[in-house]
């Protein structure tokens, strides 16, 4: 089954193909970032409309990579929720159109649900059950996968999740946006140990966690230094915030995974790509003979290719079926 993908949750564009879910023929990315650098974040106005700009030549080029024509085409796979609701709206439209005008089915697809498949791209052998980290800008999730559409949240964060204080405590040390990578390499040269920051513990719910604590910690050491006239070590700074933001994760991931009884564990999305975090998970897993599953850098980000991965094993409705499809800001998994 030769799957056509869209996904515009955010600031970049992905259009993808591929056939039987894992085999990836073409995977395009149009990413905004310089154009949101200049404010600090992103701008959903300037999101929507730059989709909309690129997503037919993106679509163009992705045939032309996979040697495909539309007709060869058997249904087309679009996010639809959660994200930044203008953005989702251009990709919908789009795949609806895309899809009616060849009479072909349209399939739904959860951004998280899209994250989690990015797994099942990278392992061929990788199949449900496992326990799935879901980190990301916008969301911090620890994901009972029991099916390839069977999916529990058994741990979430109460409040910010870890990519956006990321991006705000880079912000704030001066390394602009994105601002994940930029802190990332900061901290490979900083002493972990030089901040004494806050690890989060919510009471009766061991699984769950939360990062505002740990946000507000490092903004106030940043802000009365600054008032102080004191020297930030910045490296170390973006260290010791890293360390904290592995310690909320990792054991938390343990502990669901013994409590689950799985041997598998994977994790996703763009805060996947921290190598802190990734350090620590094998060396956790390790310890605890489990078997780890990190995506590849590439597929840690938002990309089309891990929706059209989901969208194989989703229901497939009959054409014109989802025409009345919307777009969600919200949803949960």
């Amino acid at each position: 089954m030769i799957i056509l993908a869209i996904e515009t949750s955010c600031d970049e564009t992905g259009v993808a193909i591929t056939r039987n879910g894992r085999d990836v023929l073409a995977n395009e990315i149009f990413s905004q970032a310089d154009l949101h650098a200049l404010y600090g974040g992103v701008v959903p106005e300037i999101a929507s409309r730059n989709h909309i700009t690129v997503l037919t030549k993106l679509v163009e080029s992705a045939l032309e990579k996979a040697n495909l024509s539309k007709r060869d085409l058997d249904a087309v796979a679009v996010t639809y929720a959660p994200g930044l609701i203008g953005a989702l709206l251009v990709g919908v439209n789009f795949a609806k159109s895309f899809a009616y005008a060849l009479g072909i089915p349209l399939i739904p697809v959860h951004h998280i649900r899209g994250h989690i498949a990015a797994n099942y791209i990278a392992y061929p052998e990788l199949k449900p059950p496992f326990l799935c980290l879901v980190v990301s800008g916008g969301h911090s999730l620890l994901v009972d996968v029991r099916d390839y559409t069977d999916m529990q949240v058994i741990g979430t964060t109460r409040d910010d999740a870890a990519g956006e204080c990321f991006d705000k405590v880079a912000r704030v040390l001066g390394l602009g946006y994105p601002g994940g990578k930029a802190l990332d390499d900061l901290a490979q040269g900083g002493d972990d140990k030089a901040y004494m920051l806050p690890r989060s513990s919510i009471e009766g719910s061991p699984l769950d966690m939360s990062f505002s604590g740990l946000k507000t910690a490092v903004l106030n050491l940043i802000h009365n230094a600054e008032q102080k006239g004191d020297t930030v070590d910045p490296a170390g700074l973006a260290a010791s915030f890293a360390a904290a933001v592995s310690d909320t994760l990792v054991p938390r991931t343990m502990q669901a995974a013994r409590e689950l009884g799985y041997e598998n564990i994977a994790i996703a999305g763009g805060v996947a790509a921290n190598s802190r975090i990734r350090h620590d998970l094998e060396l956790a897993a390790k310890a605890g003979n489990y078997t780890l599953y990190l995506p590849p850098l590439s597929l840690c980000g938002d990309n089309a290719a891990m929706i059209a991965c989901e969208a194989f094993y989703e229901p497939k409705p009959a054409p014109f079926e989802s025409l009345d499809l919307n777009a969600y800001a919200t949803m949960s998994l």
